[in-house]
């Protein structure tokens, strides 16, 4: 009897209903970008120093500029890696009394301006921008800047915390339903983060959105999957991806359009509401129906791809069932992701794939640093090397696997990092060559782990699946700013010979998975275990049966 893959190769694996579809979920994927890196914009650091009192009235006085106005009034630079007291520090001058010149001020207080004393920023700072930040907007620096760190690991915990919850939603109550409900949450908190009056109520509705978002952009994932057939699997799998990086693409020509953080908060909230109109559109994944014994509803959303795409499906479609013996699996249950020992080592692995290409990524990026050039630009050149990724995978997944590529983008990637430890510091182009090259790696790595993630388990808890492992990703997120900046105090090339490690590691774990090219997507958990066999599973799958009065035997 022919699986759902066979029935889609009838109807139409990727026709027009599906590539309706697929664009309609992209923009999840793309909405996704500025939750995940928004804070690149929202709590941008300008240039700033403390505000005194009598500075400003002085300096119309003197008729200065701003660069006298910072030169006579602002503590110069700090020693040697510690911050700048021009940021944080002020003379403890009173600036209002008239014995004070115009030509060096403060020379008839002291001979030599180290003596004076200084003081912390009583009466905040002044910011170089014209727009606004949270950092600019709550005072975010200095002693506070810590809070800018917890702003971001928020959503992090929120994508930790809300992986299990959204992923047994969906796979409980349907892709559907979970993307109906997740988006529109998202877009409420959106909003209200946009208009949160204080730092404490910003925290909150960050870790909300976190707790939902993640799991939105994970549903469309898994239903696109599941909507197409075999041979276009891995296509629709890399391209949903690489919306999100569109996603980043256009927020940074968004970002440089509205610098002001409220504002750019509500641009990129708002138009998340139009996606619930699109969502109607969507029907429910039939393989989730199957799976729920729903099949009357799943033979009703086949005829309808079938005329979408301009097919003619047989008349006598009437009926879609299970093996008795799967009945008791079809139930999601975390216990299931480690039912067998082959499923409890495929589990582990992909944690632990998950866990080491959020570190590297985020590893790499943080080390490298800032160039100190555009930021706009800086964002977007960044960007535009996670196209070239895609496009690898998309030329070498057909004729290498899935499995292949993946270890070598991993080891590429931790030997990259292991090459940096050993570049001299004056040679920073090729630090920064060989670390883009790293970033290469682990950008193929988190495109390609999502697509094997899905392939590995069967479709009752394939969401559940996707949520626990993906979960350690976030956790990575969470821990990667104190290990770079907390074993660089250590030694500079600690976190790389950390990155190194655990990049080459991953990569032989990767071996240690099946291939899952031209392998039809498992069903039930026996079919995980047939995986190896490299063909197409006939027992115990999902399966559609067709019956005629001339012709039982036809398909």
């Amino acid at each position: 009897m022919p699986t759902v893959d066979d029935v889609l190769e009838q109807v139409g694996e990727f026709g027009w209903f599906q590539k309706q579809i697929f664009l309609i979920l992209c923009l999840i994927s793309a909405a996704f970008a500025p939750i995940y890196v928004g804070i690149v914009f929202l709590a941008f650091i300008p240039d700033h120093h403390c505000w005194s009192p009598g500075v400003a009235e002085l300096s119309r006085r003197c008729g200065w500029s701003l660069e006298e106005e910072l030169n006579y009034t602002v503590p110069g630079p700090g020693p040697a890696g510690q911050a700048f007291p021009q940021q944080c520090l002020r003379y403890e001058v009173d600036w209002n009394q008239s014995t004070l010149g115009c030509v060096d001020p403060l020379a008839g207080l002291a001979a030599n301006r180290s003596h004076l004393p200084l003081g912390p920023c009583q009466h905040g700072w002044v910011y170089d921008t014209p727009g606004s930040s949270i950092v600019t907007e709550f005072n975010l620096v200095c002693e506070d800047s810590w809070k800018v760190d917890l702003f971001q690991s928020c959503v992090n915990v929120g994508f930790l915390l809300g992986s299990l919850g959204i992923g047994y939603i969906a796979d409980r109550f349907g892709r559907k339903v979970c993307l109906l409900a997740t988006t529109l949450i998202s877009a409420v908190l959106g909003v209200l983060t946009a208009v949160a009056p204080d730092y404490i109520s910003l925290l909150l509705f960050r870790l909300m959105q976190g707790l939902v978002s993640k799991g939105n952009w994970t549903a469309g994932y898994t239903l696109i999957t599941e909507f197409v057939g075999l041979g276009y699997r891995r296509t629709v799998a890399i391209l949903y991806q690489m919306a999100f990086t569109v996603g980043l693409v256009l927020l940074s020509g968004l970002a440089y359009a509205v610098p002001h953080w409220r504002r750019l908060q509500l641009a990129v909230s708002l138009p998340v509401f139009l996606l619930l109109l699109c969502f109607w559109y969507v029907p429910e994944s039939p393989r989730w129906l199957l799976s729920q014994k729903r099949n009357a509803q799943a033979v009703k959303i086949m005829d309808r791809i079938a005329q979408k795409n301009g097919k003619l499906p047989s008349a006598d479609l009437k009926m879609l069932s299970l093996p008795e013996d799967a009945t008791e699996k079809l139930s999601p249950s975390f216990t299931d992701l480690f039912r067998t020992a082959r499923l409890r080592k495929y589990t582990f692995i992909l944690m632990y794939l998950w866990f080491t290409s959020s570190m590297i990524y985020q590893g790499l990026i943080l080390h490298v640093g800032a160039t100190g050039g555009n930021l706009y630009l800086d964002f977007f050149y960044s960007a535009l090397v996670e196209f070239p990724a895609a496009f690898i995978i998309l030329f070498t997944i057909d004729r290498f696997g899935r499995i292949y590529p993946l270890a070598l983008s991993n080891l590429v990637a931790g030997a990259a990092c292991f090459i940096m430890v050993f570049i001299p510091h004056d040679l920073h182009w090729l630090s920064t060559v060989v670390a883009c090259v790293g970033r290469m790696g682990i950008t193929i790595v988190f495109q390609m782990v999502c697509l094997v993630n899905a392939e590995l388990f069967p479709t009752f808890i394939r969401n559940l699946g996707m949520m626990v492992c993906s979960s350690l990703c976030d956790f990575g997120g969470i821990i990667t700013p104190f290990l770079v900046f907390r074993l660089m105090e250590v030694w500079h090339g600690l976190p790389l010979a950390l990155f190194a490690v655990v990049g080459l590691v991953a990569g032989g774990l990767t071996l240690l998975l099946p291939e899952t090219k031209g392998v039809a997507l498992p069903e039930t958990i026996e079919d995980v275990e047939n995986l190896r066999r490299k063909a197409k599973p006939k027992e115990n799958t999902i399966y559609i049966q067709i019956q005629t009065s001339e012709h039982p035997n036809s398909t």
